[in-house]
């Protein structure tokens, strides 16, 4: 069982345990929690995760779901919220339903869960269309004036917080804030769940403390030979990629990653092998970023589909000196005037791709691809070996 705390115990604690938010904006907990003010509250925990390089959240959920409940119910506490919700993706509905079963037939939690299904779509998660999905609309997202935490569900106060946020808070509740900060970067103390792709057949899920250098994050999902790794995409489609080289010196928090204008973000590490070509993979994710806009104001109307149409010219060989001058005028026009902040990520990515990959991108415009000839060279040393295993 939880320990019973007041509101103001509860936000004081949050405040001095540095939890930060692992939904990827990073934003205090403690002070986001205090920011709800007004009557009848709501809260909501947000497990959409439609970032299609991410799995930690379904994870979290399929593994401890009564420990993402608890911090619902602590927060729920801490606002004096009657009305709680928790938005998942179909697939981790019936875990969470479960749950919930078990604990009324305990007759654990003094407020009742809601369970709202989240869309799979990109922007699902994004916390005004959260708010629009609760309130029984589509999960796009608003041009928000006003917080959340002022104006959210049918213009009431409402909390939105990750389902790894919660978690944390449960784990805070229990435990105390010193036992938290006594892992993890001094800064943005804790551990972080972190999903691992790429170079792996598989996709895993790891929890790591804060700070923990890149290659012994990658280590953990098996991969520890940097020559197999192209390059490094840290922080999802709307993350930034980092390149090879840099990664040895890197460590998994905002401090080390800052002045390669990167961020830990929702803990997504993805690896591009060697072989593989940046500007193709990144022509590829911004064609999924195009597709998936809301379509609610002209930079993801217009100015998204431009930019992918562009990266597939930079990606797939048919772009000179103009693509380049017309990719910078696009991203001019789309970066920071978005009705959400979907383009604004997208554009991120997008420059992040250009730089990381400049070479590639000289090596395109002559008809040659850096990760092409890679392949190449690999494919004659496997080659060579398994001559030199029959002789």
């Amino acid at each position: 069982m939880i320990p019973q705390h007041s509101a103001q115990t509860t936000i004081s604690s949050l405040q001095a345990s540095g939890l930060t938010g692992r939904g990827g904006a990073g934003f205090p907990t403690g002070r986001k929690m205090a920011s709800v003010t007004g009557r009848k509250p709501v809260v909501i925990g947000n497990g959409a995760e439609g970032e299609p390089l991410s799995a930690k959240d379904a994870t979290l959920i399929a593994r401890a779901p009564h420990l993402v409940l608890d911090g619902l119910q602590v927060a729920a506490a801490a606002v004096a919220a009657d009305d709680v919700y928790l938005y998942l993706p179909h697939h981790v509905i019936p875990i969470a339903w479960k749950a919930i079963g078990e604990r009324a037939a305990a007759g654990m939690d003094e407020r009742r869960v809601t369970v709202v299904e989240a869309p799979d779509t990109f922007v699902a998660g994004e916390e005004s269309a959260v708010v629009r999905r609760i309130e029984g609309g589509r999960a796009l997202p608003r041009d928000r004036v006003v917080p959340t935490s002022i104006s959210g569900v049918k213009a009431r106060p409402t909390l939105v917080d990750n389902v790894e946020t919660l978690a944390h808070i449960a784990l805070i509740a229990r435990y105390g804030e010193r036992w938290f900060r006594s892992v993890g970067d001094a800064a943005e103390p804790g551990t972080m769940l972190v999903t691992l792709s790429g170079v792996s057949r598989r996709q895993s899920v790891v929890e790591v403390p804060t700070g923990t250098l890149l290659t012994d994050v990658m280590a953990r999902g098996g991969v520890d030979d940097l020559h197999d790794v192209g390059a490094l995409l840290l922080g999802g489609y709307h993350g930034s990629w980092i390149q090879a080289s840099d990664i040895p010196r890197l460590r998994l928090s905002r401090a080390s990653l800052a002045p390669l204008g990167a961020t830990p973000g929702a803990g997504i590490v993805h690896l591009l092998p060697v072989d593989a070509c940046g500007l193709a993979r990144s022509a590829d994710i911004l064609a999924y970023l195009a597709d998936q806009g809301a379509r609610q104001c002209g930079p993801c109307r217009n100015g998204l589909p431009l930019l992918a149409q562009l990266f597939d010219d930079l990606g797939y060989g048919r772009a000179d000196d103009s693509t380049l001058v017309e990719l910078h005028r696009i991203l001019g026009l789309v970066d920071g005037r978005g009705a959400c902040r979907h383009p604004d990520g997208t554009a991120r990515f997008a420059r992040s791709a250009v730089n990381t990959f400049a070479a590639d991108v000289l090596a395109h415009q002559g008809a040659r691809c850096d990760a092409a000839l890679a392949a190449a060279r690999r494919a004659e040393d496997r080659h060579r070996l398994r001559r030199a295993g029959r002789s």
